[in-house]
């Protein structure tokens, strides 16, 4: 067995934080549901909500984003420069 695949492979750090940013969204979500259930105040509602998924929709833009980016250098290095069209003629 060769050594790169008895390796574990190492998350990156932005899917990291996307999965962090999913698993407080998730719990946050959770407790507000089960407070406005016992507490029977549906305020929490109006506040908590669009706030965490609002955090949840940035980390989603900025993840997708940095894919973007990093799938065009990907892609140039396979293709070449001229598959965008915004390469700089010299």
């Amino acid at each position: 067995m060769s050594r790169r695949t008895s390796r574990k492979q190492k998350i990156e750090f932005s899917k990291l934080i996307l999965y962090v940013v999913g698993a407080v969204t998730v719990g946050v979500t959770a407790f507000t549901l089960i407070m406005v259930w016992k507490t029977e105040n549906l305020e929490p509602l109006a506040y908590l909500i669009p706030a965490i998924f609002a955090e949840l929709a940035t980390a989603t833009g900025f993840y997708y984003s940095k894919a973007k980016a990093e799938n065009r250098i990907k892609l140039r290095k396979l293709y070449g420069p001229e598959i965008y069209n915004d390469a700089k003629e010299i």
